[in-house]
């Protein structure tokens, strides 16, 4: 539903008033709105499995720490890739977020479609923020010191250090 509404709004939205009343009036005012269903959604289903994950600790453990490795790994590999690449630091630290991050709303609404919100699927999907969150904003301070240790530059200013 909202990849239609999306495609919807953009396709209907640029052929009316043009790209850059799009881009520069109807995104900023949709966006907040958008972010807020999206929070909303999170909020209610943690809610929903809030019991399951106090009753199955370690079922969570079980999803928790692949999902810590996965996300462990896949940001360092793409940091060093952007590295090995010469991206720079700006550059490669956002191929490593991008890379270490997930589409758990996309995991969340297949498996709440398809099994229900209550079931271990949707649990599963639930786990996924609640890891992936804590550990990327850890990253945030890994990545601020691999810049002046890998990169050699200040990340606030973006210059050698």
């Amino acid at each position: 539903m909202p990849l239609v509404a999306g495609f919807a709004s953009r396709w209907i939205g640029e052929k009316r008033r043009g790209r850059d009343w799009y881009e520069q009036t109807f995104l900023p005012r949709i966006g907040p709105w958008a972010l807020h269903g999206l929070l909303f959604t999170t909020v209610l289903l943690f809610a929903l499995q809030g019991d399951q994950i106090a009753k199955r600790p370690l079922d969570v453990i079980r999803i928790a720490l692949p999902l810590l490795v996965y996300f462990a790994l896949m940001w360092f590999a793409g940091l060093l890739l952007g590295k090995r690449l010469g991206l720079g630091y700006a550059r490669s630290t956002a191929l490593a977020f991008t890379a270490a991050g997930n589409n758990f709303e996309l995991a969340i609404a297949v498996a709440i479609g398809t099994f229900g919100a209550t079931s271990g699927q949707a649990l599963a999907g639930v786990v996924g923020p609640l890891i992936e969150v804590p550990v990327l904003v850890g990253l945030v301070y890994v990545s601020l010191r691999a810049a002046r240790a890998w990169f050699r530059i200040d990340p606030h200013e973006g210059t050698p250090s």
